[in-house]
């Protein structure tokens, strides 16, 4: 096989075969081929597309490259999440705990932000002591006695993947759907969960921008689930806001643990449920109306919040802090964004409100970035929100007050005004079983 041959292929709009595939990311993978060919072929395929069968060889390919995890002695138990990546997005904290209490295995390798998307393990790395990194026997014990674990992603998971996006990010080929859909679906397929949740954000906070475009890439990913035995639903859900009201990793949190005590707000709750019925429903065995009931009474009953304890505190974190996040404590400067007249909020660029919370310490500008785990945005109003006045629309806190001026303005660009109200958008634009759009007016939403 000669790289030259296949980048001339896909030039011409011409199909790889699957052994083509996999030999090549076999030697890209060991560094046999050189990036300036392998960016060829990323920009052939950005402008010429990939079959699903070249989409599934790629992503299978991909998810071999390296080390695979074995979850099997989970049966059908084991499911895990994906989050295409969003602003206030600490959806993980509260459903997988709602998971585990129903009686699912959510064993989850997670990432850390980069620029204006948080990461979970950051949030989780707020509790003192919380362990990260674990031996696969510790990994695998945990998820057998908890139900949960959640770690950092192993390097050497889907190396070959890990190699592309890097590639990717510099050429300006990210954004193409069948090599999103692989690295997505490449890194689920190297983790062995036996069922995949996809949540696929669309909107000025999301890497999809529209609702079509990211149904076109759930429908993607989720056909690739089943093409590979894996049980794969995707929920697609509004990412032009930031999600609940806090945006920050010890606050956001805060935030997770004000829902699992039954509280907190009704956007971040709903999307929650969602995902968690969804999870439910595969790993269980449940109807959606069965699995609905169920997380209900785990959120509300009182049993995710405990598991969500026992979570913290098997992974090394100081549980008094999921008992008492005042423990988390403020950051030592704060600030205040407020309305210049009485009007509604008729728009938010979720994007520059993620920016705020960089600018502020809450997020990395470059991978050695070090995050504050205090520091980030608190977004008291929404579009649609009326304010007056005076009226305090987000609150900022940091530790370094040199930042706070910027982040107000970033706060303040992001914001649309309006003297008339607006109707509010959708929270979730459709969920997608087996590749079958279902309207949002399912018991779960």
């Amino acid at each position: 096989m000669r790289m030259y041959d296949l980048i001339e292929k896909k030039k011409h709009g011409v199909a790889l075969s699957r052994e083509e595939i996999f030999e090549m990311i076999s030697l890209y993978t060991e560094e046999k081929i050189p990036d300036y060919q392998m960016s060829a072929l990323t920009m052939a395929i950005y402008f010429r597309g990939m079959t699903d069968e070249e989409t599934f060889a790629l992503t299978e390919a991909m998810a071999k490259s390296g080390d695979t995890v074995d979850l099997s002695r989970f049966g059908d138990r084991s499911v895990d999440k994906h989050s295409t990546g969003g602003v206030g997005d600490k959806t993980t904290l509260i459903v997988a705990p709602i998971v585990a209490a129903a009686g699912g295995v959510v064993a989850k390798m997670s990432g850390r932000g980069l620029g204006h998307t948080g990461g979970t393990v950051d949030k989780l790395e707020s509790f003192p002591g919380f362990r990260t990194s674990l031996s696969p026997e510790e990994f695998a014990d945990q998820s057998e006695r908890v139900g949960l674990a959640v770690i950092g992603q192993s390097a050497d998971l889907a190396p070959a993947d890990k190699r592309l996006y890097a590639l990717r990010d510099v050429t300006a080929t990210v954004d193409s759907l069948p090599l999103i859909a692989s690295s997505i679906m490449s890194k689920k397929l190297a983790a062995g969960t036996r069922s995949i949740v996809l949540d696929v954000k669309c909107g000025s906070g999301a890497f999809m921008r529209t609702p079509e475009d990211a149904t076109r890439l759930a429908e993607t990913m989720v056909h690739i689930g089943i093409a590979h035995g894996k049980n794969t639903a995707a929920v697609i859900t509004n990412m032009d806001v930031p999600l609940g009201h806090a945006i920050g990793n010890a606050m956001e949190v805060t935030e997770a643990i004000e829902v699992l005590r039954g509280g907190g707000p009704d956007d971040l709750r709903t999307v929650c449920l969602t995902l968690a019925t969804r999870m439910i429903a595969l790993s269980c065995k449940k109807s959606i109306e069965e699995a609905h009931k169920i997380a209900e009474d785990c959120l509300y009953g009182g049993k995710a919040y405990t598991k969500f304890c026992e979570w913290i505190e098997s992974q090394g974190g100081d549980p008094a802090y999921a008992r008492d996040p005042a423990l988390f404590g403020r950051a030592a400067h704060t600030g205040e964004v407020c309305a210049e007249e009485d009007c509604y909020i008729s728009a938010c660029n979720a994007e520059l409100i993620g920016t705020a919370a960089m600018i502020l310490g809450a997020g990395r500008q470059t991978k050695d970035s070090v995050i504050d785990p205090r520091a980030g945005v608190l977004l008291l109003k929404k579009p649609g929100d009326r304010v007056n006045a005076g009226e305090v629309i987000a609150r900022l806190f940091t530790e370094r007050a040199a930042t706070l001026d910027t982040a107000a303005d970033t706060v303040r660009a992001a914001l649309t005004f309006s003297d008339t109200a607006i109707e509010k958008q959708p929270l979730i634009y459709a969920v997608i079983d087996n590749c079958a759009v279902f309207s949002k007016e399912d018991p779960s939403q």
